[in-house]
């Protein structure tokens, strides 16, 4: 009897798994969200481009800005939490999601520029700024150089140099996301059939950008949290743990469990530390 009690249990293992291996859900690249309805949405003119936003809620305005190659539907989870209390603005980055551009190489001053931008189209002063990875750096780079536009800064797996990228090739969850990305880009961008040189010019700023020293992380005076995931493919904890060292008075939270898509795999737990973030840390 105990031995089939131990052949059943190898049965039930080997279809189902073992407890711990189903719990590795930074192993797994969840299906990218809908937004919900929002309130407005349209096309804001932005620096000779034109720049794809949506609004949801009411309250104090907090921006979510994605990463490099996603959209902003891949705020989906968030967005439907967060508007029961907040103004949230979501938009897709220059020549991301739907979202044009033009001829300038891509850089995070710039695409700064059009956060900025599209805050004067809605008449926004001042927002909290949720950034994830090439969002939570574009995050960065205002709270540095026009720290009168934000709040507070929620800054989820940034890096402030290219050596603080690790080598995602062999990442098959990130390479799911960049094949996947692929195919929203040819659904969603006004140049469906330009991915691979979207990419190519993205991954040149990626290899170039930013370059941030000790001294310009000691200029952000932003209440910030820098942020990451214990399994994060792309960012090298050490840049992580560098960039809360340097940016006075930072937070430093690594979430349990998730990689750069954290946001994704453990969406309640993402938020409720956004909305803790949100909700008591003192804004500028």
């Amino acid at each position: 009897m105990p031995r089939l009690r131990l052949c059943l249990l190898a049965l039930v293992l080997l279809t189902f798994g073992t407890p711990a291996h189903s719990a590795q859900q930074w192993l797994n690249l969840p299906p990218t969200p809908t937004l919900p309805k929002a309130a407005k949405s349209g096309f804001a003119p932005v620096n000779g481009i034109k720049i794809w936003y949506a609004v949801f809620g009411r309250g104090e305005p907090v921006l979510l800005l994605h990463g490099g190659l996603a959209n902003a539907n891949y705020w989906g989870h968030q967005v439907r939490a967060l508007q029961q209390h907040y103004r949230v603005i979501v938009m897709d980055s220059r020549g991301h999601g739907r979202s044009s551009r033009d001829a300038q190489p891509y850089g995070y001053d710039l695409m700064a520029s059009d956060v900025l931008a599209l805050m004067d189209h809605l008449g926004i002063k001042k927002a909290a700024i949720v950034g994830w990875s090439d969002g939570a750096i574009i995050g960065l780079d205002i709270a540095m150089h026009h720290p009168e536009r934000i709040s507070k800064l929620f800054a989820f797996a940034a890096n402030s140099d290219p050596s603080g990228v690790a080598d995602i090739a062999k990442s098959d969850v990130f390479n799911a996301f960049i094949a996947r990305a692929g195919e929203e880009y040819k659904r969603l961008s006004p140049t469906p059939t330009e991915y691979k040189a979207f990419v190519d010019q993205i991954t040149k700023m990626w290899e170039s950008q930013p370059h941030w020293t000790e001294a310009d992380l000691a200029n952000i005076h932003v209440p910030t949290w820098i942020v990451d995931a214990d399994h994060d493919e792309a960012i090298k904890r050490e840049n992580t743990e560098f960039m809360a060292a340097h940016v006075p008075g930072a937070g430093l939270l690594i979430q349990p469990e998730v990689s750069h898509f954290s946001f994704l795999q453990d969406p309640q737990q993402f938020t409720d530390d956004v909305l803790h973030f949100l909700e008591h840390v003192p804004a500028h």
